[in-house]
């Protein structure tokens, strides 16, 4: 390993989606790695797999024991960002359940002091969010709302609200880095 990389979770989440990867795309020395819900969204949205094979490896939720988290024991990721995120994966993180590979990431991350950077899909009463056949406007409950409030005030973790504030937090994040 020549140096640290970054590890990017994307969950079922469809909240902006197309314009996470678009940014991820642009992005060197990344790992991408894919919740069971996250495949499928990927496949609703019509975004090939393989297009971003090409560009980066990808990491599927398809093992008990989520191998891959063990790399951030040995210094492989310098951060982990999770964008989008849904509300169901936001809940098991602030309770601390890790029983899918990316709520594992998530975990192992905080356990070693890697800085995290969640973009969840549940961030105001009213909000408007993509959805495969285009924008609509969502309600999210109060506990989806509770959630993301909670994950705020977790150690080594920045909640971002925007794809732009995601970018800027990236960004910033990896200058931070060089």
């Amino acid at each position: 390993m020549d140096k640290p990389r970054l590890a990017w979770a994307v969950t079922g989440s469809g909240h902006y989606i197309e314009d996470c990867l678009d940014f991820l795309l642009t992005l060197n020395a990344v790992d991408l790695y894919l919740s069971q819900a996250g495949e499928e969204v990927l496949k609703m949205y019509g975004i090939d797999l393989q297009d971003i094979r090409a560009k980066m490896p990808v990491y599927r939720d398809k093992t008990a024991s989520a191998p891959p988290v063990g790399l951030f024991y040995k210094g492989y990721y310098h951060t982990f960002v999770m964008a989008p995120t849904t509300s169901n994966t936001v809940a098991k993180c602030v309770l601390g359940i890790a029983d899918s590979l990316v709520t594992n990431l998530y975990s192992q991350a905080g356990k070693c002091r890697v800085p995290s950077i969640v973009y969840p899909c549940d961030i105001a009463p009213e909000m408007e969010t993509t959805a495969p056949g285009g924008k609509v406007m969502v309600y999210p409950r109060a506990i989806d709302l509770e959630g993301t409030a909670k994950l705020r005030d977790f150690a080594y973790t920045t909640v971002v609200e925007s794809v732009d504030e995601l970018i800027a937090a990236v960004e910033e994040r990896l200058r931070q880095l060089s």
